[in-house]
């Protein structure tokens, strides 16, 4: 028996054992108003590197300010959810350790997987952890297969060596793709950006989720020199985080709102798509209406922002320290 079929045996059970579990606790609904959904968005597309999939400029983050990563908050989840979906998101990121993300998401996906790009991440350096967060992604999730698997929050040269090691969470990766558990791969980082560089020059990923915003280019280790070079000549997808930088680029005047701090990282060259979560429906409707109009900054425009963080970048790029 492949791991593939043991875990959707096990998630068929799962799954049975949900239904029953439901039925005891009824409070939380899904729309079923959802099943129509065009072809395209109305936001701009890219292709995300060398996967081939088209996807939208923004996506829907699964962690942070958001009801999705709150514990008791399961309705509002499902109804942001739903929302973006209705709004034209088609691409959803989440991670094994998001608290209940996964399992928020995994109420309202399935019934539009085929439609959707779902990325979720593992934190396990070693092969046997990876399985471990896969198996428990695919049962939260509800699906038989992931779109991106990603490499969480890469710090440490000691990482890549973990990760790389004949028993690294490497293999774990390989094994899925090969099972068709997992489509695509990445990596992603927000602490150092020659970590992440010498990942994609190691490894053939197909993509990288970086912290990417106007603040970060006074960091004296910015990440669009150091990475996005080396993306681009290996054709990898660039997903940009970290994008208004938990809405502190929005305090005391930095920057106008989202539609300099979107525009700014989209404009990155080399910049697919971002992903930045919503607390509320109000706030993911006014993100979707910034990337509807999206027009890519010129240089002297890019210039210019930057200006702006450059007194107040510290306190703009805190998750730098993150590992």
């Amino acid at each position: 028996m492949t791991r593939r079929k043991f875990i959707l045996g096990i998630a068929a059970a799962v799954g049975l054992v949900g239904s029953i579990a439901l039925k005891k606790q009824p409070e939380v609904t899904v729309s079923q108003s959802l099943s129509a959904l065009p072809d395209r968005t109305s936001m701009p597309e890219k292709i995300l590197g060398n996967t081939g999939v088209s996807v939208p400029i923004l996506g829907l983050g699964g962690a942070g300010k958001t009801p999705l990563s709150w514990n008791g908050n399961q309705q509002k989840a499902i109804a942001l959810v739903e929302r973006a979906i209705a709004l034209g998101i088609r691409y959803f990121d989440t991670a094994s350790s998001y608290g209940p993300s996964e399992e928020n998401l995994g109420k309202v996906l399935p019934a539009y997987r085929d439609r959707v790009f779902l990325a979720t991440k593992t934190a396990a350096r070693d092969r046997d952890g990876a399985w471990r967060d896969l198996e428990r992604s695919l049962k939260r999730l509800k699906t038989d297969y992931i779109d991106l698997w990603q490499l969480h929050h890469v710090s440490f040269r000691e990482d890549l060596e973990r990760i790389f090691s004949s028993r690294g969470a490497i293999k774990a990766l390989e094994e899925a793709q090969q099972q068709g558990l997992v489509r695509f791969s990445g990596i992603t980082g927000h602490h150092e950006p020659d970590v992440i560089a010498e990942g994609l020059r190691r490894y053939p990923f197909h993509t990288t989720l970086v912290a990417l915003n106007a603040a970060d280019a006074h960091h004296p280790r910015p990440f669009a020199p150091t990475v996005l070079p080396v993306a681009k000549k290996k054709n990898v997808g660039v997903i940009a985080m970290k994008v208004p930088a938990y809405g502190r680029l929005f305090k005391n005047g930095v920057l106008d709102g989202m539609h300099q701090a979107m525009r700014y990282s989209l404009s990155l060259d080399g910049v697919h798509c971002c992903i930045i979560a919503a607390e509320n429906i109000a706030q993911l409707e006014s993100n979707v209406r910034v990337a509807e109009a999206f027009q890519p900054l010129n240089e002297q425009e890019m210039f210019a922002l930057e200006q702006r963080t450059a007194n107040v970048w510290r306190e703009n790029t805190f998750f730098r320290a993150w590992t």
